[in-house]
């Protein structure tokens, strides 16, 4: 049987945005065109009244302190204003991916926040992950790579999942007094991870250096200005000239750092696994080698500027001549769900259908078409779905790849929840007219058949969120 055909207006609309949102015929006038002149924009702001991540460090720093002081209730509070902030941010979160007119910018905050993942697996950043994402992603998504892995790097949510913090440089002041050593955690991931790639070239003489080199980039606490934000400690930074990838860095305090950074976000390795990041998301799990280098080679060209590298992607041929090749991550089809199918759920619903679908996000509720199911079907369909939000596994991440999502148990969750979903619609469109609107000529005839045929139209809705051509873009 010939492989499905899809318009380049569909392949825009899912493989740069999230889904159709009634406007393929708009989209079909210049699919390239609408794609590239998203980058142009600024990215959809986010509710002003989310709290920065300095201000919840601080707040995770004085309910430390209160617990010492043998307050009670302190644990208590700071709970409920966590589990507050982060269905706020979930809120926030997905309601920008279903209602931007700009759906690649938040794709590409998607991607680039889980390039420099940091996971509430690690319970004391669970108040902040979200607003890492805001303050060290959201910005430069457009911007120089350089300019992002700095935030990134300098970020509280970064420096405490990854131990920087409390780093400390043996040769150091506070090294010489004895007590914590060296970290090498953000070191190591910073090279293997955010930078150069595993196939880097990099040594573990490398990490060791980065690690000495960051030591001092750490997190201001309640005794010292501007508590839960960046700071430089001259005490335990290891003096001294250290050698990283064949170049010797002079004693410079915190500059040594900020050289380092900009001098990984230069090389060319970094150039490679970037591009080959961005093409196996945007365009196949196996990218073509090609492709690969020629986005490898703007982004070299260019400084790191990722408008340009992520035009470079969108101009790849390769990117719209093979429809459906990518499988959707569990949060990719709950927000597709929610453009597609016109239904509100709450934060607590989203959470749990993300965590059941093993990619558990943050909080957030879609605003679509009106219908709000109770928090107990969001929070149960996440957890159903695996993939609660900043709740990634480890500092690489969740994966890129079909394998990874498409295990029989995980297919049957997903087909489960689809019927959940549909459901739970009170008032449920014409599934055969949404499934037209959405996929045009793209969805076999015998999977359009069925739609038809179901029994009910909330059947119909289900068959359509559970085909292949959904389930993909």
């Amino acid at each position: 049987m010939p492989p499905i055909s899809a318009s380049d207006a569909l392949i825009a609309a899912t493989r740069f945005g999230f889904a159709p949102r009634g406007d393929l015929a708009a989209i079909g006038r210049d699919p390239r065109g609408w794609v590239l002149g998203q980058l142009a924009k600024p990215a959809a702001p986010l509710p002003g009244n989310l709290p920065s991540a300095a201000s919840m460090v601080t707040a995770e720093f004085e309910m430390r302190r209160d617990e010492r002081d043998k307050d009670d209730g302190a644990k208590r509070d700071f709970d409920a204003r966590v589990k507050a902030v982060y269905l706020a941010e979930i809120a926030a979160r997905i309601d920008a991916a279903v209602a931007s007119d700009t759906p690649l910018l938040e794709r590409l905050t998607y991607f680039w926040s889980n390039h420099f993942t940091v996971s509430i697996l690690r319970p004391a950043i669970r108040g902040f992950a979200a607003a890492f994402e805001r303050e060290a992603i959201r910005p430069y998504v457009t911007g120089r790579f350089s300019d992002m892995l700095l935030a990134a790097t300098r970020h509280p949510a970064m420096l405490l999942y990854l131990d920087n913090a409390i780093s400390v440089g043996p040769g150091s002041p506070a090294g010489r007094r004895g007590g914590k050593g060296l970290n090498e955690n953000l070191g190591r991931e910073l090279l293997e991870l955010h930078t150069l790639g595993v196939d880097g070239g990099y040594t573990q003489a490398d990490v060791e250096a980065l690690a000495r080199i960051l030591t001092g980039w750490s997190v201001a606490r309640l005794n010292e200005p501007d508590p839960g934000r960046f700071r430089f400690r001259p005490f335990v930074h290891e003096p001294g000239a250290k050698l990283l990838r064949g170049k010797t860095y002079a004693e410079a305090g915190e500059a040594e750092g900020q050289a380092a950074l900009l001098d990984l976000a230069r090389h060319p390795a970094t150039s490679r696994h970037i591009a080959l990041k961005l093409a196996r998301h945007f365009i196949s799990d196996e990218p073509r080698r090609d492709s690969v280098e020629r986005i490898a080679r703007v982004f070299r060209d260019s400084g790191g500027d990722l408008r340009q590298v992520t035009a470079a992607v969108v101009r790849e041929d390769a990117a719209w001549s093979s429809p459906f090749a990518k499988v959707r991550t569990p949060q990719e089809m709950l927000i597709a769900a929610c453009c597609v199918g016109g239904f509100t759920p709450p934060p607590e619903m989203l959470v749990n259908s993300l965590r059941a679908l093993d990619q558990m996000p943050f909080f957030a509720p879609c605003r679509v078409g009106g219908f709000t199911p109770p928090p107990e079907m969001l929070v149960n369909s996440l957890r159903v779905l695996d993939q609660m939000p900043f709740f990634a596994p480890s500092p690489a991440g969740w994966p890129d790849n079909a394998a990874s999502w498409v295990s029989p148990e995980a297919v049957l969750r997903r087909a489960q929840w689809c019927q959940a979903y549909a459901e739970r619609m009170p008032d449920p469109p014409d599934p055969a007219a949404l499934a037209a609107a959405a996929f045009g000529e793209a969805l076999p005839e015998e999977t359009m058949q069925a739609i038809r045929l179901a029994p009910s139209r909330r059947a119909g809705l289900a068959l359509l969120f559970a085909s292949p051509q959904f389930q993909r873009r």
